[in-house]
């Protein structure tokens, strides 16, 4: 399907096609690239987008990789920047969401309490076990209101080898970060698409997590255990405790869906709805065409417009990048330790 030039909103859209600019109209049909069908299969804008990302990701991290790879510091700027999200992803979403399991719960009473893991993480901190060349402090993080704390045994893993618990899910949360960062990014592309402004990218980003959270939660607490640990314990007397936490249950398992279900669309509304007001103030230049003086006024107005927000959008690209991994995190988190 061709884009229609009166439609002011088909760049944000999926197409079958990625419309081209004026001066190669004479090369290509009506100015439009059309993609091809394999099989059955039709391949789309945002398909490529994708792909794109995909690749982005895997150059730039096998650079990186290589670069590491001798045990020396990464050189250049380029690559610095690279390590440097990668790092601050690590230490301040994977690592400051998801604690060691013991360290919240524990069914037969060896575990410690938040209070404990905040003494003792804290007396840890004041001992002088400091972070030096990657390895990190053990940390108290306030996230989403709630306070985490690693245990003693965490802070020792990390003074002594950089380990932590949470680096088994960190592979995960890299991908999800940078895929969706390149995802956003390459929306502010002329000619490209943003991928993450449709449900059906982020829905299966969001179902990902879901997926994961589930596993990481049965394989910790086992398949009754997971699913019972979203009753929280109940003393409740007589025969309404029983219709009762199966109510919390129903409400809890719903809860858990709704959550991923938001996951997928806070992002998706995020991205779209900049490129939207973009949108809005190029419509005002076609609006005002044949308005004579009117044109001149709106033009520079509707322009700056479209370069104040397309600064903002490259903000939002991170920033959403961020929160959908912060949150997968505690997610994942709230699943491996449940209360």
């Amino acid at each position: 399907m061709s884009a229609d030039h009166n439609d002011y909103f088909h760049h944000i859209s999926d197409a079958l096609e990625f419309e081209m600019p004026e001066f190669v109209y004479s090369f290509i049909d009506r100015g439009y690239f059309h993609l091809p069908k394999i099989f059955s299969f039709q391949i789309t804008k945002f398909m490529v987008m994708q792909v794109l990302a995909a690749v982005l990701v895997y150059l730039i991290f096998r650079g990186l990789a290589k670069q590491v790879a001798n045990g020396e510091p990464a050189r250049g700027r380029w690559w610095n920047f690279w390590e440097t999200l990668a790092v601050f992803v690590r230490d301040e979403v994977v690592r400051s969401s998801i604690s060691e399991p013991h360290a919240h719960h524990d069914d037969h009473g060896h575990g410690q309490t938040h209070a404990q893991a905040n003494y003792h993480a804290q007396a840890y901190v004041d001992a002088g076990q400091t972070h030096v060349h990657g390895h990190v402090q053990p940390q108290l993080a306030a996230v989403g209101g709630h306070v985490m704390a690693t245990s003693i045994d965490e802070s020792k893993d990390l003074a002594s080898t950089g380990t932590h618990y949470a680096d088994r899910f960190l592979p995960f949360i890299w991908s999800l970060f940078f895929y969706i960062l390149f995802c956003n990014l390459l929306g502010a592309f002329p000619l490209f698409g943003t991928a993450t402004a449709s449900t059906s990218v982020t829905g299966v980003l969001a179902l990902s997590v879901l997926v994961v959270t589930i596993g990481a939660g049965i394989k910790q607490s086992g398949a009754v255990g997971f699913w019972k640990s979203l009753v929280p314990s109940m003393d409740i007397p007589g025969i309404i405790g029983p219709p009762l936490k199966a109510l919390i249950f129903v409400i809890e398992l719903a809860g858990l869906f709704i959550k991923h279900t938001v996951l997928a669309i806070r992002l998706f509304a995020n991205m779209l709805a900049g490129h939207v007001v973009i949108a809005v103030f190029l419509s005002f230049i076609a609006a005002t065409a044949n308005s004579g003086i009117l044109w001149y006024a709106v033009t520079p107005a509707s322009i700056f417009g479209q370069l104040a927000i397309g600064a903002l959008e490259l903000f939002v690209a991170f920033l959403q990048a961020y929160v959908f991994s912060l949150l997968a995190s505690l997610f994942i988190g709230a699943a491996v330790n449940p209360h």
